[in-house]
């Protein structure tokens, strides 16, 4: 590639950290296709000429083989998939989560990774070139207490991540997983308030749990996310793959709920 990323396409990127992806590429020049279900977030996008708007469930396959190789097709090729869907998924210990409400949030922050990554694959091989970044968290490295989904989900892109190195390291295709601490906004401050609730305390001090155990004590930003991102994709970072970064300030200790009396 001459560029990081001419070509990219971003599952999740309407807002968030795919947003703040989106933002870093399209600043240097990429075509971004940006696949989320937010069609209201997804509207914020829509004028600008270097941005395809596709408005899917990424954990639905059908969806995205009826949309992803349109815009393939349309560009001649892809460079780079990021994969940044996921939601929050249910708050909560394990015997009170709604099973339905457990396997959506896998079906959108593990499953989906796969789905896109199948319809880029065979593209990527035949150029030789491409690169495929994940976006996990450290609860996939750590585990979290009331969260067992998000965890379970993240933790499973580990696995998937290394697994297509092996398979696309001939074809000179990259795979990696970033891993973000809690990275600042709404979605964090939504999960600080329902785990707040649960234990009779405040979000503020859940936050301030959050990022207690860190060398760096802060939110993540965005924009951290997305830098790297932009390095990983470009022609510096040709000899990384299967690797699993975390962007977290270092995580020294990590947040736990609390003894069990305080979650029930």
């Amino acid at each position: 590639m001459s560029t990081p990323a001419r070509r990219a396409i971003i599952t999740g990127g309407a807002s968030g950290i795919g947003a703040a992806i989106a933002t870093r590429l399209l600043a240097d020049g990429a075509s971004v296709a940006i696949a989320d279900p937010d069609e209201r977030a997804l509207q914020s996008w829509s004028g600008s000429p270097s941005v395809t708007c596709l408005a899917v469930d990424v954990a639905d396959p059908e969806a995205l083989e009826d949309s992803l190789p349109v815009v393939i097709r349309d560009w001649g090729g892809v460079d780079l998939l990021v994969n940044a869907a996921g939601i929050a998924g249910p708050v909560g210990l394990a015997e009170d989560c709604d099973p339905a409400e457990w396997a959506r949030c896998v079906a959108v922050g593990l499953v989906s990774h796969f789905l896109a990554a199948r319809l880029v694959i065979p593209v990527m091989k035949q150029q030789h070139d491409g690169v495929i970044v994940n976006i996990g968290s450290t609860s996939g490295l750590f585990g979290v207490g009331l969260r067992t989904a998000y965890a379970a989900s993240k933790s499973g892109l580990i696995g998937l991540t290394k697994s297509l190195a092996v398979e696309l390291g001939p074809w000179q295709v990259r795979v990696n997983l970033i891993c973000p601490g809690s990275v600042s906004g709404a979605r964090i401050r939504r999960i600080a308030e329902a785990e707040a609730h649960i234990r009779g305390t405040t979000a503020d001090t859940v936050e301030a749990e959050y990022v207690a155990g860190q060398s760096i004590a802060r939110l993540v930003e965005p924009a951290e996310v997305a830098d790297l991102v932009y390095f990983l994709a470009s022609p510096a970072a040709r000899m990384i793959t299967g690797q699993v970064i975390a962007v977290d300030g270092h995580t020294e200790t990590f947040h736990l709920p609390g003894p069990p009396s305080a979650a029930h």
